[in-house]
């Protein structure tokens, strides 16, 4: 079973928070990606960091939302901080693995801005 086929059947869940579970989850994969891609290239030290920092994050909010915390939303604010901050550091770099994370990230941000107003 598919991970959108598991969180459909949360059946509380809206379809902005469906959405937004499934954009945190790959936000985590793409930022494991290029954080591994970036290791020992002392430029890219910084974006490692905060790649770490996001997929840590969006994991979370995304069990935090399944589980309907209460905690959920004032997360949801600090994911799309740390997505916005790491999506502007992945796009300073050529890099066709940061170019692809700073587009995930910027819809993760925008996701979890509607979460955090929820």
């Amino acid at each position: 079973m598919s991970l959108s086929e598991t969180v459909s059947k949360i059946d509380r869940l809206s379809d902005e928070q469906r959405d937004c579970i499934e954009n945190c989850n790959e936000a985590a994969e793409v930022c494991e990606w290029c954080a591994d891609e970036c290791l020992g290239d002392a430029d890219m030290e910084e974006c490692a960091r905060l790649c770490r920092d996001v997929a840590d994050l969006t994991s979370m909010h995304a069990r935090f939302m399944a589980r309907d915390s209460r905690f959920s939303s004032d997360l949801a604010e600090t994911c799309a901080d740390a997505c916005e901050a790491c999506a502007e550091e992945c796009s300073q770099h050529d890099a066709d693995h940061c170019q692809v994370c700073a587009d995930v990230l910027r819809e993760c941000a925008e996701s979890c801005r509607n979460m955090a107003g929820a």
